[in-house]
């Protein structure tokens, strides 16, 4: 049996975070069949749209994770959840 020689914590954290992205969506209330009543992802858009005089506004962050739940992430964003999830191994590599 051989040993870790390094450790690979920015292919295993960009993995296991593309990986996760739809089920985190899901378990706040960004679901595919829309916002779940009573979540954390419905205090989200009622705030939003309090800020914004009543309607949560095209293109912000509620609408971009709602668009995420309800269809997937895009390639770009995989990419940026990748890069994000990559650093912070990255950075545990570093510190550990």
């Amino acid at each position: 049996m051989g040993t870790i020689e390094r450790y690979d914590g920015p292919k295993i954290f960009r993995g296991a975070g593309i990986a996760a992205a739809p089920v985190v969506l899901g378990a706040v209330g960004f679901t595919t069949a829309g916002i779940a009543a009573g979540s954390w992802a419905a205090g989200m858009m009622s705030s939003a749209a309090i800020a914004n005089g009543g309607g949560v506004a095209a293109g912000g962050l509620v609408a971009v994770l709602q668009s995420a739940g309800m269809a997937g992430l895009s390639t770009t964003a995989s990419a940026g959840v990748g890069a994000a999830t990559g650093a912070v191994g990255a950075l545990i590599g570093f510190l550990v």
